[in-house]
């Protein structure tokens, strides 16, 4: 459907040599705003997030998600004339953004001091895995990687095993940081004229959301344990088994909640009374007790009828959905956040949820998924090349085409 107001970042031009998650992510973000981005592919198949499933009528999932509404030239950047032909594409561009193994930018030349040499009113977004500088600065990073040595991992799963999160969160929040940075430098860029440079890596991105466990760590005197769905420092706040088999997750914040819990739900309103569970450091003192108080009354009860008692006493609940019913859940369904995206080799278009920032009057742009090099011709012809030449940059290897 057409937005009913102009899409905020129209006008934008975004240049990505990306792959994987992060950087992809990030100008996911942009595009779904008008920006327009022109992804920078490889010669030899394109971003290696192509081929990590094929659950999307063949095409991978990841990639799916995160590439939408972008344009995608392949270029052999290792050769002068793919350099430059990025170059061109830079001249004319707002914001370059890259995720390259350590040193690859450097040795293309596109490292930020000496792309903003070039271009002084570009924005460059440089996402690394430990940081552009440091002792790891020359280091390989995944999202599990930054999982681990920021200690998620030792606070995820339960007390026999450590269990990594079921997405990407490392790669994903340095994408996130990456699209609030690069809005913030194009609106730097438009107050003061100048152009900062943006650096994120993913183990700082991910080491700001570990923010909580490392203050009640340092400060407390142990870490949070690993207590599986449960909230390890709030209690009773996780899943409890119905009747009918269904888990129901509660979460208790405060004692008005937990007195309402006693009383409206559990039947025993003197227990919010007793001293083992008075206030909530007590409560998750004494947390096996206390779970089991609730374990035992939740077996005793349908699924709907616990969650109406807790509708009833005040306090947030939730079934503990699987993905297929995540898929068909009535919130996104009515609040029509579904929407259509054309994805190369299918037979119809698949569903895609909006973004989730709404702004008002403002529907974002959700356009096709590109094949690898689908607009590789198109983009050379823009700057320049003629019919002969795009044939020779494509037959010599410099450049790939879908056709």
């Amino acid at each position: 459907m057409p937005s009913p107001h102009p899409l905020p970042l129209a006008g934008v031009t975004v240049v990505s040599v990306e792959q994987a998650v992060a950087a992809p992510y990030a100008t996911r973000q942009l595009a779904d705003l008008g920006a327009r981005v022109i992804k920078v592919e490889r010669t030899d198949g394109g971003d290696f997030a192509r081929r990590y499933d094929t659950a999307v009528h063949g095409q991978a999932s990841y990639f799916v998600w995160l590439n939408r509404s972008k344009e995608s030239v392949c270029l052999d950047l290792k050769s002068p004339e793919g350099r430059e032909i990025l170059e061109e594409l830079l001249t004319g561009a707002d914001v370059f953004v890259q995720n390259l193994a350590p040193g690859a930018a450097d040795r293309l030349g596109l490292d930020p001091d000496g792309l903003q040499a070039r271009h002084p009113s570009l924005v460059p977004c440089r996402i690394t895995g430990w940081g552009a500088s440091g002792p790891w600065s020359d280091r390989k990073a995944y999202d599990l990687l930054a999982q681990c040595q920021t200690g998620l991992l030792s606070i995820t799963g339960t007390p026999d095993e450590a269990v990594r999160s079921g997405i990407s969160v490392a790669d994903i929040a340095a994408g996130m940081y990456a699209y609030s940075g690069i809005l913030t430098a194009l609106y730097t860029r438009a107050t003061t004229g100048r152009a900062p440079t943006v650096d994120v890596s993913l183990f700082e991105a991910l080491a700001e959301w570990m923010g909580q466990p490392a203050l009640y760590t340092e400060y407390g005197g142990t870490p949070p344990p690993r207590v599986g769905a449960r909230h390890a420092t709030i209690a009773p706040y996780g899943p409890f088994t119905t009747a009918g088999g269904k888990d129901v997750l509660l979460s208790v914040q405060n004692e008005r909640e937990w007195a309402a819990l006693c009383t409206v739900v559990l039947g025993t309103p003197q227990l919010a009374v007793d001293p083992r569970f008075a206030t909530g450091p007590d409560r998750v003192a004494h947390r096996e007790a206390l779970e089991a108080r609730v374990a035992e009354r939740f077996a005793s009860l349908a699924t709907e009828e616990a969650l109406e008692l807790l509708a009833d006493a005040g306090i947030a609940a939730a079934g503990v959905n699987s993905v297929p019913e995540f898929l068909d859940h009535p919130v996104l369904a009515e609040r029509d956040r579904w929407r259509r995206v054309e994805v190369p080799g299918a037979p119809a278009p698949v569903r895609a949820l909006r973004p989730p920032a709404d702004l008002g009057g403002v529907e974002p742009r959700m356009e096709p998924v590109p094949a690898a090099g689908a607009h590789t011709r198109r983009i050379l012809a823009s700057l320049g090349r003629a019919p002969e030449e795009i044939a020779r940059l494509l037959a010599a290897g410099v450049a790939e085409a879908d056709d």
